[in-house]
């Protein structure tokens, strides 16, 4: 069994403004519970301070990993911070904190047992949206549409940015994600459903953040030529075990 409980993964691109925010609240959060926990930063690609200000704060919290991915996409820091990770359960963490770091307990142990990959939903009974605009909402309900029809039926939110892993699980997709940018979501869970591993969507709180860096349009586009290279790559063997 692994040593610590649980790795809080933070991906991390120009988030100066936002992330000594975020990081006093999980660490005020983590603080106060009795299980052993990391948080690990893992910044590509910054323009910004986010690197220095992140090694800042881990001068004073020595459970704070900080980690810098020399190549970008959101998917490439998520991989590098899953895979140095030691927790027995590790959950992705957005840098903008919009869902309240409380919430996190409905992913764990004893909230939640029989899982190997839960995610974060703001459609699933019980989940509540605040302040999103009208568009947004129905810009993200037709890409959802889109990714249930043609790679993932069944789940109603696939791109919430707040996910764990069982320790095991991570080790598996992880290593067969080839996804770099924000798709990545899309393959763990298709190779998740591949391995035939039990996949819940937890209701969460949402906030949402007008300085969100998702192109409704432009990150559309993407996600759909993405899901048809993940069946693409299904069919061609790139996910089957390697001899």
């Amino acid at each position: 069994m692994n040593a610590l409980f649980l790795s809080v993964v933070i991906p991390a691109h120009n988030e100066a403004n936002r992330l000594p925010r975020t990081l006093e609240q999980v660490f005020s959060f983590l603080q106060e519970q009795t299980y052993t926990s990391e948080v690990i930063v893992v910044e590509n690609g910054s323009t910004d301070n986010t690197l220095e200000l992140a090694r800042q704060f881990a001068q004073r919290h020595p459970n704070l990993i900080v980690v810098h991915e020399e190549n970008k996409g959101k998917g490439n820091a998520v991989r590098r911070g899953m895979l140095e990770a030691h927790g027995e359960f590790r959950f992705i963490c957005d840098a903008d904190l919009s869902m309240p770091i409380e919430d996190l307990q409905k992913f764990l142990p004893p909230a939640l047992d029989d899982f190997d990959v839960a995610i974060g939903s703001r459609e699933a009974p019980g989940a509540i949206r605040y302040n999103e605009p009208p568009y947004r909402h129905l810009g993200g309900r037709a890409i959802n549409f889109a990714i249930r029809a043609l790679i993932l039926p069944g789940l109603h939110d696939t791109q919430c940015g707040f996910k764990c892993f069982r320790a095991e699980t991570t080790e598996t997709i992880l290593r067969q994600q080839t996804q770099t940018g924000w798709s990545f979501d899309i393959e763990l869970l298709y190779l998740a459903r591949r391995n035939k591993m039990r996949i819940r969507e937890i209701p969460i709180h949402w906030y949402y953040d007008a300085d969100s860096k998702v192109s409704a349009v432009r990150d559309a586009l993407r996600m759909i030529g993405d899901i048809f290279r993940i069946r693409l790559n299904g069919i061609r063997g790139v996910y089957d075990p390697k001899p």
